[in-house]
């Protein structure tokens, strides 16, 4: 009873945090004639309410996808169809057809941000709490302060109530696959990832690890009796699932191509603005897109990518345990951030934000103050770094790389690195904001941020990968750290 009281206090206070945030300014607000990613969830609702089905996705007189097309798989549009007989209830001047584009009112802001909440309440936080409570070791204390520090996490709540989108959906039901796996429901972890991959597409960030656990589980049972049950079993919960979501453009082959080109938009290019990824900071010295073609730089990409995740999800198949298949969403997530094409600067949430984002929108005093609430939250409540020994950090693979150094105190070095890593952001943070670049580089300071970030995600990687290969932590170290 006192788990599910603390538990309840701590989603209270997240909400409040939430909703405080959402009393802010959105993506493209008051700034014609596109507006921002506000209008676009908007316009996906006057869309799909006043459009037939077959004309969603593509180009017509009434659907001019060159204003805010839909882009996003089949969940996303159904929940926009939903969302949109509520606000035509409400007030029909919401979604009328091509008169409602831009519009802007205090009571449709209300409601706009009112459906992230409610979206947040029935698929992400539930998930979060029942994840924390169930499949995190410790104490109660522990749990409870992972759940709050997971629902604190800034990135997340700027984004959704802040820029305005629902990525809590995606990542709820992601993390409902995950869940469900961890408490050995398999084909209902199965379903509940393939309704994260037909909300969002981002979501192909996670899929290799999904894919090599359940498979090299199955392999471990045996293809020839309980495994070849289980992969059976599995399959037709992601085919059926996938029927069911796809199920209104699978009529027509070219409904459903158009949705698939729509989604997956290559003509775009490599990168488009300053994000922390390797080809945006790359381009700082190789203007790559100006030496390569587009297919070339397709192929790069795709190349580097699958180099990048194969050593984590080989790693996966052949010890498919839940420990492994937590680092491998990291490390799968982390390598499509870094390597692969066309990436955006929000796809950072699916590894774990970016100040210019955050300045554009007018967000500044709530990015301020919900990033020093959860650093400090997180490291009070949790103090990662305070009891943490080399062994406990996996770092002992370390000491072979740095041979010539062999007595390093590489936990105090971890320890500091986090220290001067808020340092350096902090101090990025506030030149953006106070100080004029030069005018011969206008972009110096995002671009500052961007590669800061890059080095940071791409350590990770490489720590998160020299990890995967190092022994799991055992049950007493486990219960020593906590």
């Amino acid at each position: 009873m006192q788990t599910w009281s603390l538990a309840s206090v701590c989603v209270l206070l997240c909400l409040v945090v939430r909703w405080g945030v959402s009393l802010n300014s959105y993506s493209g607000a008051g700034k014609p004639p596109m507006f921002g990613d506000y209008e676009a969830q908007r316009h996906w609702q006057e869309v799909t309410y006043n459009l037939p089905l077959q004309e969603w996705y593509f180009n017509t007189t009434e659907n001019d996808l060159n204003y805010w097309g839909l882009d996003y798989p089949p969940l996303t549009a159904y929940h926009s169809l939903i969302c949109a007989y509520v606000a035509k209830s409400i007030n029909p001047e919401w979604v009328e057809l091509h008169k409602s584009r831009g519009y802007e009112s205090p009571t449709h802001k209300l409601f706009m941000r009112a459906t992230v909440l409610v979206a947040d309440l029935m698929i992400f936080i539930p998930a979060v709490v029942l994840y924390c409570l169930y499949l995190t070791d410790g104490s109660l204390k522990k749990k409870v302060s992972t759940v709050f520090c997971f629902l604190l996490y800034p990135g997340l709540i700027l984004i959704d109530y802040g820029h305005f989108q629902y990525n809590g959906v995606s990542l709820g039901f992601a993390l409902w696959g995950v869940l469900a796996l961890g408490l050995g429901w398999d084909a209902l972890g199965s379903v509940a990832f393939c309704l994260a991959l037909n909300y969002k597409q981002m979501e192909l960030y996670h899929a290799l690890p999904f894919f090599c656990y359940l498979l090299g589980k199955s392999v471990k049972l045996g293809l020839m009796g309980r495994g070849l049950f289980l992969l059976v079993r599995i399959a037709s919960a992601v085919l059926v699932t996938f029927a069911l979501c796809w199920l209104p453009f699978l009529s027509d082959p070219e409904q459903a191509m158009q949705v698939v080109r729509r989604i997956f938009p290559v003509a775009r290019g490599l990168f488009e603005d300053k994000v922390a990824n390797t080809w945006c900071s790359l381009n700082i010295l190789i203007k790559i897109r100006s030496i390569l073609s587009s297919d070339s730089q397709i192929y790069l990409s795709f190349a580097c990518t699958v180099l990048a995740v194969l050593p984590s999800c080989i790693r996966l198949l052949t010890k498919p345990t839940f420990w492994q298949f937590k680092l491998a969403l990291a490390n799968s997530s982390l390598a499509f951030f870094l390597f692969s094409y066309q990436v955006h600067e929000k796809s950072i949430l699916l590894a774990a934000f970016m100040l210019p984002l955050f300045l554009k929108d007018g967000l500044l005093v709530p990015y301020v103050v919900t990033s020093l609430a959860f650093l400090y939250f997180s490291i009070y409540l949790l103090s990662p770094l305070e009891h943490c020994s080399e062994d406990e950090l996996r770092l002992g693979a370390y000491h072979k790389l740095l041979f010539c150094f062999p007595k390093l105190n590489l936990a105090r070095i971890v320890k500091w690195k986090f220290y001067i890593s808020i340092a350096v952001m902090a101090g990025l943070s506030v030149a953006t904001i106070s100080l004029a670049p030069p005018p011969h580089l206008p972009d110096l300071f995002p671009v500052l941020v961007s590669s800061t970030a890059f080095m940071h995600f791409l350590g990770t990687f490489i720590y998160f990968n020299i990890v995967q290969f190092s022994e799991p932590p055992s049950r007493k170290s486990q219960k020593k750290n906590n």
